[in-house]
């Protein structure tokens, strides 16, 4: 049976051979393994990671899948399909109701206008997470792997950092799916963190602080966070890490932002 893939959930299947043996080899599975899988399709890569793992979850929100991903795993009793969307899937009380233990992976070929917010997701369960691999847009994996001082440096790259190592394992021609997606792709690493990137009194106040610096990203750091930061928060800023006052968002580390909030939360609660 034939499914057209359906523009509306930004399906793309991956048709490339090669790039799907590619994909398998760099999740280096291991026996021991339990992969949660997002938007498993028809079940191709599916079936070929159940080959390797202990266990494999697979979330398809298309109903219409659901017979031929079902196809392609009879024979593979270590397999679960959950017709269910990602950005509704409660992880973390799936795996407490279950008695998951250990780190699981996460794996998947993700509709690129909804990355950001699957990944959001995906961090708020970081603690049951060791690795997520997800295929995206190549300029948004560029954007999430960027570091201080690159144009592509904002605020997505310092929230994904502070959960999460990123790495480009590869990039994938658009021509390897059907429908070919207008851009190319590659393919994401997200390596979780033991524990976040720096230590912050408040992870709220530090985020809404990095969000607000790169809300104009033209402007320079101190009139980006004018009713944000108090100004005498600014001084002693500037004045502990020795930058310059006019320095703009994107050259500030995890760290910069992190001390930046900490006298903030320190001003605030005096």
């Amino acid at each position: 049976m034939r499914i057209k893939p359906k523009k509306s959930l930004g399906q793309n299947f991956l048709v490339d051979q090669n790039i799907r043996n590619k994909i398998i080899n760099s999740l280096e599975l291991k026996e021991s393994d339990i992969i949660f899988e997002i938007g498993a399709g028809r079940g191709e890569l599916t079936a070929l990671i159940a080959s390797k793992v202990n266990r494999v979850y697979a979330l398809e929100i298309d109903k219409r899948l659901l017979g031929i991903l079902s196809g392609s795993l009879v024979g593979y009793n270590n397999t679960e399909i959950i017709n269910q969307d990602v950005l509704e899937f409660d992880l973390g009380s799936f795996i407490r109701d279950r008695g998951i233990e250990g780190k699981v992976k996460v794996f998947g070929n993700i509709p690129y206008y909804i990355s950001s917010p699957i990944i959001e997701h995906l961090l708020e369960f970081h603690k049951y997470i060791g690795e997520i691999f997800l295929t995206v847009q190549k300029e948004f994996g560029v954007r999430v792997a960027a570091g201080p001082g690159s144009k592509d440096y904002g605020s997505f790259s310092c929230f994904t950092q502070y959960y999460a190592l990123p790495k480009i394992l590869f990039d994938i021609s658009k021509s390897c799916f059907r429908p070919s997606p207008k851009v190319d792709s590659s393919f994401l690493k997200l390596e979780i963190r033991k524990r976040p990137a720096v230590n912050v009194a408040s992870e709220a106040l530090f985020f809404k602080i990095i969000r607000s610096g790169f809300g104009k990203r033209r402007k320079i750091l101190r009139n980006s966070l004018s009713g944000v930061v108090d100004p005498q928060v600014l001084d002693r800023f500037f004045s502990g890490i020795s930058l310059d006052r006019n320095i703009r968002p994107e050259r500030l580390t995890l760290e910069n932002f992190a001390f930046l909030a900490n006298l903030q939360f320190l001003r605030k609660k005096a």
